[in-house]
């Protein structure tokens, strides 16, 4: 068999599947055959993934058809714009969009957008509006700017969408009592009393009986509560509040679909350039923020889906933002309302079970066929009972989770700001009033320092309380010039910045202080500056020059990006500088990382563990597991051993720790994958190269015989090895590194714990290996076409391969 590994970003160790060969006890074909795999079938998941498409389908098109109905009567559009968005956001945005599972159609945050856009130029315009803005989103796809985009500061994100949410529901409150909305959400406000005296009591009773049936129906207890809870609440409210006014004979608007044959179609808007300029751009903000956020929501909804993760991969957001625009020129140009990702049917979609684009597709292609033969029935939904489902939608969109996490953020500001602006001057006009607030807000935190100096026992304490920068340098310097000469003094830096001025005037006061026989020790900055040496920090500079200070100054030598803790160096100085290093280490952990990590450790201490994955790797110091794979406390149950091996049952020679752990974790923690991952100079792999036999009979000797099998697959003719992406393995020990990730996952099938779990469908195994000297981590994956055959290959971007269960 011939594998491949595939370089890969470590965030991605989650979704992505190891290929690793099937059955140790397969029969040895002669040289240069190829040796089958454990018979998949292929039959049976391709209807397995096909049903749980059409059912996801099914269930996001009961969503949608009400609320695009609901968002085209709030926008003050023709009803049929909303079905023409559905079908165009399922169809095109579907097909073409960089995240599968994410549905797109009319949404509510583009609602008071739209209806701003239809009071100023008229329904046609709007349509070319839609048009050009697509356009747009297709240069700034063209451009790779999606991710740009997410530095938008979430709350001014969440801002935005509670304004658009107050904005809906005042809007649709006139219609839920009787009445039309008017133009501004000040006027509804002002209008609302006199609404008030003026109920219509049809139209109330309908909207009661829809609210109703909306957050009663998911509320249902008990069995016959969780099948009715198949059916999604929008449509059995809406459902309701149509059969109950049509049953009643109740006299009260309804929806009144025209022949398709007079729908109108996009038209070329006319009006002051720069407000069409203004209204594109505020269209395309709106479409491609909600779009791409609820793409980053997706990915993260469906790497929470419990069981084995699905094949689906993470999304592409520049392809993402090529469909949007793609769907929205479509949508404009067959006169529909803007499209953009939507939350709710997204949402329902991966929780239904959707693993391909498949069902967003579909569930277009039935928005079409309820478009075109459903009409008559449409035509008796009551209009207070769609504008009652908008208008709790609105309300939905003013998060109290958003709020809590602005507030712990202490981002309220901002957020508030966002809020009115967007709700009193307009969705752009907001959204500009909160990113000059962010960056108001940014600013202030940079620019407020608290310095402080206090002496307790003769050493004289410099405590920096916030980001260091030129303009705290004179009270910095007064403080220091506190510190009298000859004494022993601390600078305590609780900050993660400190720029050029900075540095510069630590630095000399630090060699006057000294020169002048006094000692100081700095400690707990978390990163760096660029110093004339780059990257070197003030005690490194010192390290040439005599120094009154004794130890290591922590922080200051650590360029950005290396964690805010800082890392430690550990050198020479014999056992007495060892336990130096380790009583600094440990200090330095409790002064700077265990306030960070405090809340969350003493959550786990409260819940326990529930790690996803066991990660089997070799103990080499070079390899930091939370590092390669960007995991933190409680993510990963790790184990660590010389050589990652696994030794097989019943040969373990009285060592079964490798064999516990793996139990516990399967059978106890019910990890969902188990991750074998070497690393190149690996030193137990050459120590058995050197052999050849195992060792010897010392303990390292009589372990490494469990690397025995991997010295012997790698000497076999018939095996072709594994391949690193772009190249064959650099030499023998490499070969032998990357062949023994290979049968270590072949060890761990035949532990009956991970054979059942591979059995019922519930592990996944996976396999890794780590290039020391690039800092790139591989994965290994089946070689496209080769669904029969043992050939591997490494190709970028190729889906990964789900071990064989």
């Amino acid at each position: 068999m011939s594998s491949a590994c595939v370089p890969t970003h470590p965030e991605s160790l989650g979704l992505a599947q190891a290929g690793a060969r099937a059955g140790a006890t397969s029969p040895q074909p002669a040289k240069g055959a190829d040796r089958p795999p454990s018979p998949p079938t292929p039959p049976r998941r391709r209807f397995r993934v096909e049903g749980a498409d059409l059912s996801a389908s099914v269930s996001v098109f009961l969503i949608a058809l009400p609320l695009s109905l609901g968002i085209a009567l709030a926008t003050g559009a023709p009803l049929q714009a909303g079905l023409v968005a559905a079908a165009v956001g399922g169809l095109v945005a579907g097909r073409l969009g960089g995240c599968p599972l994410q549905v797109s159609g009319p949404a509510a945050g583009l609602t008071v957008v739209t209806a701003d856009l239809i009071h100023r130029y008229g329904w046609r315009a709007t349509c070319g509006i839609t048009v050009l803005a697509g356009l747009a989103q297709l240069g700034l796809g063209c451009l790779r700017v999606a991710r740009t985009a997410l530095a938008v500061s979430p709350a001014v994100v969440h801002g935005m969408l509670a304004g658009i949410g107050v904005t809906i529901a005042v809007a649709q409150l006139h219609i839920v009592l009787g009445g039309n909305p008017q133009s501004s959400v000040l006027a509804n406000v002002r209008a609302l009393p006199a609404q008030l005296a003026n109920l219509h009591p049809a139209a109330v009773t309908m909207s009661a009986l829809t609210l109703a049936l909306l957050f009663g129906w998911p509320r249902i207890p008990g069995r016959a509560g969780r099948l009715l809870r198949t059916v999604p609440a929008a449509l059995v409210a809406v459902a309701g509040a149509t059969a109950t006014a049509s049953l009643t004979g109740l006299a009260l608007p309804r929806v009144d679909l025209p022949s398709w044959s007079s729908h109108a179609l996009a038209g070329l808007p006319e009006g002051p350039v720069l407000g069409i300029v203004a209204a594109v751009l505020t269209t395309t903000l709106v479409c491609s923020v909600q779009s791409l956020l609820g793409a980053v929501a997706v990915d993260k909804l469906v790497a929470g889906r419990p069981g084995p993760q699905s094949r689906v991969g993470r999304s592409d957001l520049d392809r993402e933002l090529l469909g949007q625009g793609a769907a929205n020129i479509v949508s404009g140009a067959l006169g529909g309302l803007p499209v953009a990702g939507v939350a709710v049917r997204s949402s329902a979609n991966v929780q239904s079970g959707a693993v391909s684009r498949n069902s967003t597709m579909l569930h277009g292609v039935f928005v079409v066929v309820a478009a075109l033969l459903m009409v008559p029935v449409l035509d008796l939904i009551p209009l207070a009972s769609l504008a009652a489902l908008v208008m709790a939608v609105g309300i939905q969109m003013v998060s109290l989770h958003h709020i809590r996490t602005v507030t712990r953020h202490r981002e309220v500001a901002v957020y508030v700001v966002t809020t009115l602006g967007v709700v009193v001057l307009g969705v752009l006009e907001g959204v500009l009033l909160g990113v000059a607030m962010a960056v108001a807000v940014a600013l202030h935190r940079l620019a407020r320092t608290r310095i402080t100096h206090e002496e307790k026992g003769g050493v004289h304490r410099v405590h920096v309380r916030g980001q260091l920068t030129f303009l705290a340098v004179p009270r910095l310097s007064r403080a220091l010039h506190l510190v009298p000469q000859g004494a022993h003094a601390v600078v305590e830096l609780d900050g993660s910045f400190m720029d050029h001025a900075a540095y510069e005037s630590l630095r000399d006061w630090r060699r006057a202080h000294t020169a002048q026989g006094g000692s100081a020790e700095l400690t707990g900055c978390r990163v760096g500056v660029r110093s004339p040496g780059y990257g070197q920090g003030p005690e490194q500079e010192d390290r040439r020059e005599p120094r009154a200070s004794h130890g290591r100054e922590p922080g200051l030598a650590h360029g950005p990006g290396l964690g805010r803790s800082g890392l430690a160096r550990w050198g020479g100085g014999g056992a007495d500088g060892a336990d130096h290093e380790l009583a600094r280490g440990i200090s330095a952990f409790q002064r700077d990382t265990a306030p960070l990590v405090r809340e969350e450790l003493a959550r786990l201490a409260r819940e326990g563990q529930r790690p996803s994955q066991l990660f089997l790797t070799c103990a080499d110091s070079r390899l930091v597991t939370s590092m390669i794979t960007s995991s933190g406390p409680g993510d990963l149950f790790v184990v660590r051993n010389v050589g990652n091996l696994v030794p097989l049952p019943g040969e373990e020679n009285g060592d079964d720790s490798v064999s516990a752990a793996i139990e516990y974790a399967v059978d106890v923690l019910k990890v969902r994958s188990i991750t074998v991952c070497g690393h190149s100079g690996c030193g137990a792999m050459q120590a058995l190269l050197s052999s050849g036999s195992g060792g010897g009979t010392s303990p390292l000797g009589r372990w490494l015989r469990h690397g025995l099998p991997s010295l012997a697959r790698l000497a076999d003719d018939g095996w072709p090895g594994v391949r690193l992406a772009g190249r064959a393995a650099a030499d023998t020990a490499e070969r032998l590194c990357l062949t023994n990730v290979v049968q270590q996952l072949e060890h761990l099938r035949a532990h009956d714990s991970v054979a059942r779990a591979l059995a019922a469908g519930e592990l996944e195994l996976h396999g890794m290996y780590f290039h020391v000297g690039e800092a790139q981590a591989y994965l290994l994956r089946r070689a496209e076409g080769e669904e029969e055959g043992e050939v591997f290959e490494g190709v970028p971007g190729a889906e990964e391969l789900r071990s064989p269960a």
